[in-house]
């Protein structure tokens, strides 16, 4: 007797996308960072796998801004300058807003409750930055998933890989802000209301008012 599958098998990634999925975790992570150069044959290397996809997973950061492709040198690590971090920011308190108030009437006491456990685990991690921000993303990204907008939420991803790496560094040198639980609870208070329109502008209270203090270090280091 042959078992069903209780789910189809996921397709391998191709060359192309395990290359793309190496550097954007690299990138995130902060293993490269603003200026590095990328060396396609040393990368390729590095993987196990020949220079072409590694090519074409770098043309695919570059049309998300993460890296500027040069003639003949590869690629090298993009940075945001101030003008494009408040950008991306009031991108993403649109986009997450947006998400946010089309997912407020769908959630459920269940999926509350996971909210809550995903702020547990970012304060368990308060010391240890890079986990924090990436606890941080996971509790966001699946805040806007609740939207059930595929389209809406592969925009606000892009948008956190870009921020990601600059989100490490700065909390690498600089305390988390300790009002950091409490704002995201306000959100969960606001979404329990059953007001979207609330919830909305409360999430973008809490995403705009990060953008002060992380545009200060860009500009100072401190």
């Amino acid at each position: 007797m042959h078992l069903v599958p209780t789910y189809a098998a996921r397709l391998p990634m191709t060359a192309e996308e395990e290359a793309y999925s190496f550097l954007l975790d690299a990138i995130c992570k902060g293993q490269y960072r603003t200026g590095d150069r990328l060396i396609a044959e040393d990368i390729a290397t590095e993987i196990g796998m020949s220079r072409m996809p590694v090519r074409e997973a770098f043309r695919r950061l570059a049309a998300e801004g993460l890296v500027t492709l040069r003639p003949n040198r590869g690629a090298v690590v993009s940075g945001l300058n101030i003008d494009e971090m408040h950008e991306v920011f009031e991108m993403r308190s649109a986009l997450e807003g947006l998400a946010l108030r089309v997912a407020v009437p769908k959630i459920t006491e269940r999926q509350l409750s996971k909210l809550e456990r995903l702020l547990d685990e970012m304060d368990e991690c308060r010391d240890e930055s890079a986990e924090w921000v990436s606890r941080h993303r996971v509790f966001h990204e699946y805040l806007c998933s609740l939207s059930e907008r595929p389209r809406l939420m592969r925009q606000i991803s892009a948008l956190y890989s870009v921020i990601e790496p600059h989100m490490r560094l700065w909390l690498q040198h600089a305390e988390k802000p300790l009002s950091a639980r409490e704002e995201h609870s306000e959100i969960l208070d606001a979404i329990r209301t059953g007001d979207g329109v609330k919830a909305e502008r409360v999430l973008r209270d809490h995403i705009e008012g990060t953008v002060p203090e992380l545009v200060r270090f860009l500009e100072t280091g401190v």
